[in-house]
């Protein structure tokens, strides 16, 4: 994963009016866990915009008060009217200790069927993936490249070395769908170049009956 560094000061206190006070101040409350402790602090809002505004992922090196460790942030609270952050959960990282962490699916690649009149439909953007911190990549890559229109790519087709999709395995990722242009486009290629079915030494019910009379 990508890594980002931020830095953020230990709360003083942790009531309600401390984090009023705190987002006055351009800031946001946070806690560090998932060690021995829980840690209480706050970090710049404009820092932290630039890292949650994106579809990445980072490793985060986190300075509160001197001390450095490693997280990811684990889960986010938005104000309902601004949109803005308002609390943020940060899980700090062990070198030897799994982690599932929620990582962007990227495709490669314009599909055949997309070239064919097809159109390209995505049901996850990200998929949950468990492992080491030093195992877990920036994204998974998808080549769409061989699929026609009906095929699909689904969670057990994708492979992350060392790490576990958590997702159902038989669950569709990205699907190749038909369109109604590809429907048309086939539909026409069964007319003939004045718009009628039918090949050379098919005649029509019409022409059979008056061959049958004479």
């Amino acid at each position: 994963m990508k890594k980002v560094s931020l830095s953020g000061s230990p709360r003083e206190g942790v009531g309600k009016k401390d984090a009023k006070a705190i987002r006055a101040a351009g800031n946001v409350p946070a806690v560090l866990y998932g060690g021995e402790t829980q840690t209480h602090f706050s970090i710049s809002r404009l820092a932290l915009e630039k890292i949650i505004n994106t579809p990445d992922v980072f490793q985060i090196e986190l300075e509160i008060g001197g001390k450095k460790t490693t997280a990811i942030i684990k889960d986010m609270q938005f104000h309902p009217v601004t949109d803005l952050a308002i609390h943020v959960d940060f899980l700090e990282l062990f070198a030897d200790k799994d982690v599932t962490v929620g990582l962007p699916v990227r495709t490669v690649g314009t599909a055949v069927g997309i070239i064919s009149g097809g159109a390209k439909i995505m049901n996850f953007r990200k998929l949950d993936v468990r492992g080491l911190p030093g195992d877990l990549p920036e994204y998974m890559e998808i080549n769409v490249k061989p699929l026609e229109i009906g095929d699909s790519i689904r969670v057990g087709d994708i492979k992350v070395p060392g790490c576990q999709i958590l997702q159902d395995p038989n669950a569709i990722v990205v699907a190749i769908k038909t369109t109604r242009a590809a429907m048309s486009a086939a539909a026409g290629g069964a007319l003939g170049e004045d718009g009628e079915e039918g090949e050379e030494g098919e005649g029509t019910a019409e022409e059979g009956a008056e061959a049958a009379a004479e």
